[in-house]
């Protein structure tokens, strides 16, 4: 694909086309929205489904989660969301690319862009030459239609219960289900303890299932807070299946603050243990609020120690990511070396969970331990240590990404384009793009100031023989201000502007105004994954 750019000042109308043309037909197109694919954010997610044994007893009912790939630029994720992390690429929706199946590919194309002048001003822009040359009028793919990147979904993924520090929080369906689930187990712990509730253990057991996921929500605040703190944006809080995620959309800039970012969730599950703990002691043993606070100050002491576990994408992994961080100085050396502490975590408790269970270790006794048991255990075991081995394979991704996102500039990206005015039959523009090895048509007024671009796929939709009797300006997307990007942006930066703004394609300036040329969004996705194909 042609990956050279730019061109000089537009010309003005001097050289419009001597032919006479008949009316010329227009025909208006609208910019269509873009969907999203899912950045990866950073996610701070939290630990496991609380057990749901009474206090005193020894069964626990931990619950795991599959849900939420992940979208952006950097992401952490954790075991408790499963999320898998992944980079927007910013694009416009297909039906802004349409093209009829079949449509013919002009003969009038000229020179190729190998041998062809530099631009329409020549010496104006010097580009790199293009890897694949190909002339405008025969670009498009074998189906004629264009293939634009995706963009993400936008936030979601459940009930949105509110906006705390206007970050919006939601449950996801599967939470419905591990409250029902808690609901069940803990409440037959409960007629154990306090047989005198009756049916009645089961809305106690209920309350216990959202207390829990309560203070779930509290841990995760404390992760949104500091990044709100530290100017990070956070996306959306989402309550799930196995517990919490915080889907913060950018990396911290020095490891002390990722150190900060990743204790603090922890910090308030201890605090809120010890909260409980303190509350218990106020009210008597044996009681509802006896048993309640009992269970939250267990289940909160539990999620706060599994995420210090030091192996990523739990909290504990982060915190060891920015240990290395600040010794290495290198934050792609933290990454490794807590992705792969979490993959032998994943190891160890897909062997040693069951191990403990059956040697009673976790407080069960022989007698207790049966066959449903251990089958229980053994599939408990390897949901989590899938969900920590994916996480941790995911970051380790994700820091490539980051690697190598600076090598998307949007200045060897640009397609060298050619201006033309409004009336100009779409033929003439071809030509003049073929002869200057343009692969983009810019549309500019008398002045030459630029109006709007011509959609490539519009361009391959419109059969020849009829484009000497179709004006340019019919098959044009009016330049928005969002759609005008600078020739310097590059990295995450770049494809920050294209998601603010989707199109197809986007006018490429120099800090002076002076037109530099098209940047395509497929051009960017291409680059996008031909980076990520790269080894760091």
């Amino acid at each position: 694909m042609d990956e050279s750019g730019g061109s000089g000042q537009p010309r003005s109308g001097t050289d419009e086309a001597t032919e006479r043309h008949g009316e010329q037909r227009a025909s208006s197109a609208s910019a269509a929205g873009a969907t999203r694919s899912g950045p990866e954010r950073p996610e701070h997610p939290t630990g496991p489904t609380p057990p749901t044994a009474a206090p005193g007893t020894s069964e626990t009912a931990p619950s795991p989660d599959p849900t939420d790939s992940a979208r952006g630029a950097a992401t952490h994720s954790d075991p408790s969301s499963g999320a898998e992390d992944g980079a927007e690429v910013p694009g416009a929706s297909p039906d802004q690319a349409e093209a009829p199946a079949g449509s013919g590919s002009p003969d009038e194309a000229g020179p190729s862009a190998q041998d062809a002048p530099h631009g329409p001003s020549d010496g104006a822009h010097p580009h790199p030459e293009p890897e694949h040359p190909r002339t405008l009028a025969h670009s498009g793919t074998g189906t004629g239609k264009a293939q634009p990147p995706r963009r993400g979904r936008e936030p979601g993924g459940g009930l949105l219960m509110g906006r705390p520090f206007g970050v919006p929080v939601y449950v996801a369906p599967s939470w419905f289900l591990v409250a029902a689930l808690i609901t069940w187990v803990f409440g037959g712990q409960l007629d154990r303890v306090l047989p005198e509730l009756g049916a009645l253990r089961y809305l106690v057991s209920l309350f216990f299932a959202v207390a829990f996921y309560a203070s779930v929500l509290v841990h995760e605040l404390a992760h949104t807070v500091a990044a709100l703190r530290f100017k990070l944006p956070v996306r959306r809080i989402q309550l799930q299946f196995f517990g919490g995620v915080s889907e913060i959309e950018k990396e911290a800039e020095t490891p002390g603050r990722e150190f900060v970012l990743s204790f603090v969730g922890p910090l308030l599950s201890l605090l809120l243990s010890g909260l409980f703990y303190l509350a218990m002691l106020a009210v008597e043993p044996g009681t509802v609020p006896g048993v309640l606070l009992a269970g939250l100050m267990i289940s909160n002491l539990i999620v706060a120690a599994f995420n210090l576990l030091p192996g990523l994408p739990l909290d504990g992994g982060r915190m060891l990511r920015a240990v290395v961080w600040k010794i290495t100085g290198k934050p792609m050396s933290g990454t490794i070396a807590a992705a792969w502490v979490g993959r032998a975590l994943a190891v160890s408790v897909l062997i040693g969970l069951p191990l403990l269970t059956q040697s009673g270790a976790l407080g069960a006794t022989q007698d207790h331990v049966g066959g449903m048991d251990t089958v229980t255990d053994a599939l408990l075991a390897a949901i989590l240590a899938a969900i920590i081995w994916t996480g941790a394979g995911n970051s380790l991704r994700m820091a490539r990404l980051r690697e190598h996102l600076p090598e998307l500039r949007a200045r060897s990206l640009t397609r060298r384009a050619v201006p033309v005015e409004t009336s100009t039959p779409l033929s003439e523009a071809l030509r003049r793009a073929n002869e200057a090895g343009a692969r983009a048509l810019v549309v500019v007024d008398a002045d030459g100031e630029p109006l709007s671009l011509v959609r490539e796929a519009a361009i391959v939709g419109v059969p020849e023989h009829r484009r000497p009797w179709v004006a340019v300006s019919g098959l044009a997307q009016d330049l928005t201000d969002g759609m005008r990007v600078s020739a310097e942006l590059a990295g995450e930066a770049l494809l920050d502007t294209l998601r603010a703004t989707p199109a197809t394609e986007y006018l490429v300036v120099e800090d002076s105004g002076e037109i530099y040329g098209v940047l395509s969004a497929a051009d960017v996705e291409r680059a996008f994954v031909k980076a990520m194909a790269r080894p760091s």
